[in-house]
């Protein structure tokens, strides 16, 4: 790359993007490489590139973002092992962070489903070593100790050193204790001097305690003296340090040569671990920006679909659409001063370098970017007194050089082209510096408030005009780019609106010439029609988004017709299963009938048994017919309720033969809660039926009382979720219970409960049921895309 287009890109910000890039990352050496990254001129490199980001995205999206050490450069770290040389605790430390780091990426690719990526190959060369990863880990308490753990000789030696050190101690001790020498001590302390255990003794006192001086106080009133008594083993001691430090140099020599066995791959693993930092950057860089991912071609058209620069603030930009190339390889942009014409210059050329360095952009789906050679800008004041050049002389020395390097595969901006010098000259100058870059073939883009341009675009093919919007009335730009259409310059409505006298404006307006008045008319209808058609626009894309969404509802209900239509099967094969087992016990039943009057045939009551079991095999085929055709039972079935059923009425569930209490009243689809056993489940009124026997006592104990009514304030969105929120801890744990009741009857192998985040006080109660409840298999909190912390998602047995 040229040193230039550095010059270049920093007209167009591209430093401030890598910047952010860099701030994304983890580690040291991937923050190095954003801030070098440079925009891939070849094509399948570009594509290639996009692609790594593109999949990083997916997969952060899906799985979360890999976790990536701080880690540090240990490539230098692993070279010198590699030769030998012993490395200190410090740097066998950054060696294991790298070694988790390895392994971590590692693991999270594997813990992700079967999809391929561009990645997978960088992932796959990873090679975790957990041996050595422990070794170090287990070895070493800091970057200065090894464990005692380290060896079992480290081991044996730091005992021995405690012991003797305890035995000294206890010596000196006795003797600062003692009353005979306490009055020659200055204090009743035991310290320590060149790593020996001394007492400090008064200087009269010097030959009352014999030993070593090993040191004198600032003042000279106190010696450090070590008493002959212990001098013995305090050589112990250090000769058993010396053998220490020699076990620690062998072990940490150990690790090292270990270490250098393996530094190839771990160097390899390190460069990878970096590509894949990086990459992943850009996939936080891009979901920070809520960028999506373009297409890339190589036949120099682009074509951005609201377009958000991303130096603005996200709260303030105005998207825009700018197309170049294909139908015009020249846009014209002109309109007022502060309208908006650099911001959208800048997005055009920022954007081709972001897609090219492998960034997803703040654009709508469907955007397209070209791969080009040379992204050349001549943007912003150039001014130079150091060089004696006056604004025009400077963008002029920028074009010089930008006419030089300009060929087909240029993408060229220029802001205010012409500008800082005589309008006609400057006007004629900047149509034949359009002209010349055309037929270089450039694609060129250029900003200016010249109307000979705008004539010029309307009369020559290939060149187009774009205007940048402003609202009159605000006296404020609304940033938007028209394509199509040549700016106005306003000057006179924007005066007028400032309050400038009428009259000075009329004057105004008669030197200005007839054509330019005709123009500026002309323009003005275009104006006019085009927002006009800008309406109709936007009211048939309304309608159109109204009609998708109708398809997609439509589509949406019959796939869940198409749902219950299955459950609804799959229930008819459980209630057939169900009948089949009825009969055959009751089938059963008829043939040991059978069989046991065989055994009583010479029983005086056999000559009546014949009949009696003939009267009851028709009673069981009887019943045998009911069971084998429920339909039919429950069609002929006219039974009436004699009365509304109430809280705490005892009721009988006819397909099921089972007696339940009735927990709420009927509901507005004919449903009734029925408590049966330990199970509560939601029960058609018109399988119920009422004994008023059973229920001469109503809840309370006062006849015809009936319970306060537990009335659902859940909100289900489908039959396997149920919303929680708003309800109280008690509330919400009765219609949990409820629900996970009719999911386990509906066949249900997994819901969502959304408790909310807030305080948190309502998720816990939802979790301390969920652990209770014998229907629950598991659960889990949410992951994003599902509501996180949110909900939560259980499993039934």
């Amino acid at each position: 790359m040229e040193q230039n287009d550095q010059k270049h890109y920093r007209a167009l910000e591209l430093d401030k993007i890598l910047a952010r890039l860099a701030d994304c990352c983890s580690c040291e050496e991937s923050r190095a490489r954003a801030l070098e990254i440079e925009p891939q001129t070849d094509y399948p490199r570009a594509v290639r590139q996009m692609h790594y980001t593109q999949d990083a995205h997916l997969l952060a999206l899906r799985f979360g973002m890999p976790t990536v050490l701080h880690i540090k450069n240990v490539k230098g770290m692993l070279k010198r092992a590699q030769v030998g040389a012993l490395l200190n605790l410090r740097e066998l430390m950054d060696i294991s962070n790298v070694l988790r780091t390895i392994r971590n990426l590692s693991s999270y690719r594997k813990n992700c489903d079967d999809m391929e990526t561009a990645l997978d190959a960088m992932f796959e060369s990873l090679t975790p070593h957990r041996d050595l990863e422990d070794i170090i880990n287990n070895n070493i308490l800091s970057e200065e100790e090894l464990a005692d753990t380290a060896s079992p000789e480290l081991q044996r030696i730091r005992r021995s050193i405690r012991n003797t050190e305890l035995k000294v101690r206890s010596q000196l001790d006795k003797l600062v204790k003692s009353p005979t020498y306490q009055k020659y001590l200055q204090d009743s302390i035991i310290t320590m001097r060149d790593g020996r255990f001394v007492v400090p003794v008064k200087q009269e006192y010097r030959n009352e305690i014999k030993g070593m001086v090993h040191d004198t106080s600032s003042s000279g009133a106190t010696l450090f003296v070590e008493p002959i008594a212990v001098v013995e083993a305090n050589n112990e001691i250090r000769v058993l340090q010396n053998k220490e430090q020699q076990e620690i140099e062998r072990i940490i020599a150990e690790m090292s040569a270990e270490v250098g066995a393996r530094a190839d791959v771990i160097c390899a693993d390190y460069d990878t671990v970096v590509e894949l930092d990086l990459y992943f950057a850009k996939a936080r860089l891009g979901r920070a920006m809520k960028a999506t991912v373009p297409t890339i071609t190589d036949d120099a058209v682009i074509d951005l679909r609201r377009a958000r620069h991303p130096m603005i603030d996200q709260g303030r930009v105005v998207p825009t659409d700018i197309r170049l190339g294909g139908a015009f390889d020249t846009l014209v942009i002109t309109g007022p001063n502060t309208g908006g014409k650099t911001v959208s210059l800048k997005t055009l050329g920022l954007f081709t370098l972001m897609a090219m360095c492998g960034l997803m952009l703040p654009v709508a789906d469907s955007s397209t970017v070209s791969v080009f050679d040379h992204v050349l800008a001549d943007i912003g004041d150039e001014q130079s007194i150091e060089q004696s050049l006056s604004t025009f002389s400077a963008h002029m020395t920028n074009i010089v050089s930008i006419l030089q390097r300009t060929d087909h595969r240029t993408l060229v901006l220029l802001d205010e082209l012409g500008a800082g010098t005589d309008p006609i000259e400057g006007a004629a100058l900047a149509i034949a510096i359009l002209s010349a870059l055309r037929e270089k073939g450039a694609k060129i883009a250029a900003t200016t408030h010249y109307a000979e341009l705008k004539v010029f675009a309307l009369e020559t093919d290939g060149v187009e005009n774009a205007s940048c919007e402003f609202d009159v009335e605000s006296l404020s730009p609304t940033y938007r780019l028209s394509i199509g259409v040549p700016g106005r310059s306003n000057a006179f409505a924007i005066s007028e609106r400032l309050g400038l006298d009428a009259y000075i404006i009329e004057q105004a307006k008669q030197h200005v010439s007839n054509e330019n008045t005709r123009f500026e008319d002309v323009v003005s209808q275009l104006e006019d029609t085009r927002l006009g058609l800008e309406k109709e626009k936007d009211a048939a894309q309304q309608i159109r988004e109204q009609a998708e969404r109708m398809k997609s509802e439509i589509a949406d209900y019959k796939a869940k017709l198409e749902k219950e239509k299955e459950r609804e099967i799959e229930r008819a094969k459980n209630e057939a299963k169900r009948l089949i087992d009825k009969v055959r016990v009751e089938s059963q039943r008829l043939v040991d009938e059978l069989e046991e009057i065989k055994k009583q045939k010479d029983s005086e009551h056999y000559a009546n048994m014949p009949a009696m079991a003939k009267a009851q095999m028709k009673a069981g085929i009887n019943k045998l017919y009911e069971l084998a055709d429920p339909v039919r039972q429950e069609r002929e079935n006219d039974y009436v309720l004699p009365r509304k059923l109430v809280r705490g009425d005892i009721v009988s569930i006819v397909d099921l033969g089972k007696d339940g209490t009735v927990l709420s009243p009927v509901d507005n689809a004919g449903n009734v809660m029925i408590q049966v056993g330990i199970m509560k489940i939601k029960v058609a009124q018109s399988r119920l039926r009422l004994d008023e026997r059973k229920n001469k006592v109503t809840l309370g104990g006062k006849k015809g009382s009936v319970g306060k009514n537990i009335t659902s304030r859940a909100e289900r969105t489908g039959k396997n979720e149920l919303d929680l929120r708003g309800m109280t801890a008690e509330e919400a744990l009765i219609e949990l219970d409820r629900f996970i009741d009719g999911a386990v009857l509906a066949g249900l192998g997994t819901i969502t409960i959304i408790h909310g985040k807030g305080t948190g006080a309502l998720r816990a109660a939802v979790h301390r049921d969920l652990k209770q409840n014998k229907s629950i298999k598991t659960f889990r909190l949410g992951v994003y895309g599902e509501g996180e912390d949110g909900v939560t998602i259980a499993e039934l047995k």
